[in-house]
């Protein structure tokens, strides 16, 4: 089956990837090179179960009330004149309660196990390079009082079968000998033994290689106008280049993807909630973090990569926007220096800002919808490189006709 993905990051080059196995003739088209145009580029490189919570919850009201007069909260109101935010902020509201939060965050943690162990096989089969590190995440809690409500919200996931540890700051010291210094900064943590990290825009230029070893095309250059269709089936895509056709389209473009899909009478609930990652090249190896993690406190994630160290933080609502200046980064570096004082050489710093597609429940959308020969993969949020690999898989069972390892009944077109 000829099957045109639109979508070069690491949602959609795995997807080919999978496809391609299945013996189909799958053409990638992106406006981007591999992993460069969307949030595959800077985004935090964890690979985390452990941080597999559903942002929608009754916590989640407070913190955005307070955004609205602190501009120190990882979560922040920009308020865009947009009737698309309206409609999405209207269904994550009706996610903000005590039993949708158990719900969403279930299946966005038991996704992400799946996807997890799926991208262990993809890379045991091609051997793909991208700063991996295995060993586990450190989610480090700054008091006593945060540290102990980390802990009970971490019980959902440990009854759901996760391993963890909760450590004191010597334990966490002993995990991560960089903290020993800092130790009496930090009052604690949860230690996930099975969490890791690596690069996706790595991962995925060298997954682009090996799909193009087993025959797939990419066509990087295109931007994407629109999609043809009729009342049930899609036609072609046009582009500033011409017009593609194929039996089978697939979307993977993230917080992109509803602006083509409107106009053909399908209105996903996917947003673009913009992060900021900053990356500094590490000076002294002994002083820097061997692990990945977070400071749950300040919600900056940090994640060694080589000879780099990436930090990642803020959610902040503010339509399509990726502008940034360089007082934008100046808390999270503040934090990271309290914790990593001597790691990195702060004077050089790699800005970045990018856009996570939310949906309100915080899990991808999969399958197909008025459509039958448009199949969505989209929508994976803050959590796309843990969740890209096991949603391919899903995508190609789908095409198929396969039953998915996973149950995907509740992330289907809505």
């Amino acid at each position: 089956m000829r099957i045109l993905i639109l979508g070069a990051g690491v949602v959609g080059v795995s997807s080919a990837w999978h496809l391609l196995k299945d013996g189909h003739d799958v053409t990638v088209i992106d406006r981007a090179l591999p992993a460069q145009g969307g949030a595959s580029f800077g985004n935090a490189g964890l690979i985390a179960p452990g941080h597999s919570f559903a942002w929608a919850s009754p916590k989640a009201l407070k913190v955005l009330l307070k955004s609205f007069y602190r501009q120190d909260q990882a979560f922040r109101m920009r308020f865009p004149p947009d009737l698309q935010l309206l409609d999405w902020g209207l269904r994550f509201l009706s996610q903000c309660n005590n039993t949708a939060a158990r719900t969403n965050t279930l299946a966005k943690h038991r996704l992400c196990l799946y996807s997890q162990k799926i991208l262990q096989q993809m890379v045991e089969e091609t051997g793909i390079a991208y700063e991996k590190r295995t060993g586990g995440l450190l989610y480090l809690h700054r008091n006593k009082d945060s540290l102990e409500a980390g802990s009970a919200n971490m019980k959902i996931l440990e009854e759901d079968g996760l391993p963890l540890e909760i450590v004191d700051p010597d334990r966490a010291a002993e995990i991560d000998p960089c903290l020993k210094k800092v130790r009496h900064r930090i009052a604690g943590g949860i230690f996930i033994p099975g969490d890791e990290s690596g690069d996706s825009r790595l991962f995925t230029e060298g997954l682009t290689r090996a799909c193009e070893k087993m025959g797939g095309k990419f066509i990087f250059g295109p931007v994407i106008r629109s999609i043809e269709a009729d009342q049930n089936q899609v036609e072609r895509v046009v582009t500033h280049q011409g017009d593609f056709e194929a039996d089978l389209y697939l979307l993977c473009l993230g917080c992109w993807s509803p602006q083509l899909t409107k106009p053909i009478g399908v209105n996903l609930p996917v947003y673009p909630v913009k992060g900021y990652s900053i990356t500094f090249p590490i000076k002294n190896e002994e002083e820097a973090p061997r692990l990945g993690g977070v400071d749950e406190d300040h919600l900056l994630a940090y994640a060694p990569m080589g000879k780099r160290l990436r930090l990642t933080s803020y959610a902040e609502f503010a339509g399509y926007d990726t502008r940034h200046q360089p007082q934008d980064f100046t808390l999270m570096t503040q934090h990271a220096k309290s914790l990593f004082p001597e790691a990195c050489d702060y004077t050089q710093p790699s800005y970045w800002a990018g856009l996570r597609p939310m949906t309100p429940e915080g899990y991808p959308i999969f399958g197909t919808g008025k459509h039958h020969n448009l199949y969505y993969n989209t929508g994976h949020g803050h959590m796309g490189w843990t969740m890209s690999c096991g949603s391919a898989k899903i995508i190609a069972d789908l095409v198929a006709s396969r039953k998915p390892e996973f149950d995907i009944s509740a992330m289907g077109v809505r």
